[in-house]
């Protein structure tokens, strides 16, 4: 039997994602990858797998998914209206999806980016070793309805449900920063403003960035002949207008604006996660801090698996509950009968 993740309906903004592909700067191409990269980590755990697998990404809606296999999976990330049939789930846990029933993934509750990652790995061709959609590189396409998932063999198909408590970085909120060498092109007034404004998170974003509104503009002493630089995710610049954009995943790898400071790794994920209208306020702290606020993946990813725990089942919502065997080495209730064949006159 062929082993598929079938795609019933599909949001407008949803990709395949895993970790991107990073160090690829000087050729022109930036990281991509997950926006919440802890989310696909949260999963990792959560599945028991040895490393982070390919995700499917969801922007604001999700879609609607059948398996022909049955298929373990985790929902991490932004929380998102869930539904296996008429069986509502709740998030930041894993399930199992079977043949013939339909998953269903509505629209986001809190945060910005959702993520179902199967157990059994999809399977789709990778480019320079990631499997990523990056759609301003021109790498790969959204997924669309109709399309199909070629699934790989599940590992550790016995493991029981796993959730997790996850960071609290789906509302805003207070966000880190480093200054770098574009910082001094601010006068100290218009960087103390910047740091005491508290900004709101516009619409107007995507995997490249977010626009923050709220401030009069924020204007840069840029000296004749500023030469474009090398940029990176999580770099704060400020366009023509004086409006800051945070850079998220698939940003560009050069650009000309002035850059007043950079979110560090550990708090991007707060960063694409803060949802349409909520607020953001930065921190400026000094790089000794950030360096220990941002430990290796690995180091991630054991912290994690020490989170996680297995799920208790409440019998009231097992369907068919009388089909378990709740009862094993039962006795008929006769055996200590005594035989009267045997009995003492």
């Amino acid at each position: 039997m062929t082993h598929q993740l079938i795609i019933d309906r599909a949001g407008p903004a949803v990709t395949l994602q895993d970790l991107g592909r990073p160090h690829r700067l000087a050729q022109g191409l930036s990281n991509g990858g997950a926006a919440d990269r802890l989310a696909l980590f949260e999963a990792t755990a959560i599945l028991g797998a040895t490393g982070p697998l390919p995700a499917i990404e969801m922007a604001g809606f999700g879609g609607v998914f059948r398996t022909t296999v049955p298929m373990r999976f985790a929902l991490t990330g932004a929380t998102m209206a869930a539904s296996i049939d008429d069986t509502a789930l709740t998030w930041n846990r894993s399930y199992t999806l079977e043949p013939g029933q339909t998953l269903t993934l509505g629209a986001v509750i809190r945060g910005s980016y959702g993520y179902l990652t199967p157990a059994s790995p999809i399977l789709s061709d990778p480019w320079q070793h990631s499997q990523s959609t990056h759609l301003l590189a021109g790498i790969g396409q959204p997924i669309a309805t109709g399309q199909a998932f070629e699934l790989g063999p599940d590992p550790d198909a016995k493991r029981p449900d796993h959730k997790i408590t996850p960071s609290d970085r789906f509302g805003g909120g207070f966000i880190r920063i480093v200054t770098g060498p574009q910082t001094e092109l601010f006068d100290s007034q218009t960087l103390t403003r910047f740091l005491n404004t508290r900004f709101e998170r516009s619409p107007q974003a995507n995997r490249q960035g977010v626009r923050l509104d709220g401030a009069d503009p924020f204007v840069a002493n840029i000296p004749a002949g500023l030469a474009s630089e090398f940029i990176q995710t999580g770099d704060i610049q400020m366009t023509g207008q004086g409006v800051p954009y945070v850079l998220l995943a698939e940003c560009q790898t050069i650009g000309g604006y002035p850059r007043i400071a950079t979110v560090i790794p550990a708090d991007i994920p707060k960063m694409a996660q803060a949802p349409i209208g909520s607020y953001v306020e930065f921190d400026v702290i000094p790089l000794d801090q950030a360096d220990q606020a941002c430990p290796a993946d690995a180091q991630i990813l054991q912290s994690l698996r020490c989170q996680v725990s297995p799920c208790l089942r409440n019998p009231h919502d097992i369907p068919n509950l009388l089909g378990y065997q709740l009862i094993s080495g039962m006795i008929a209730g006769t055996e200590f009968d005594e035989d009267p064949d045997d009995t003492v006159n």
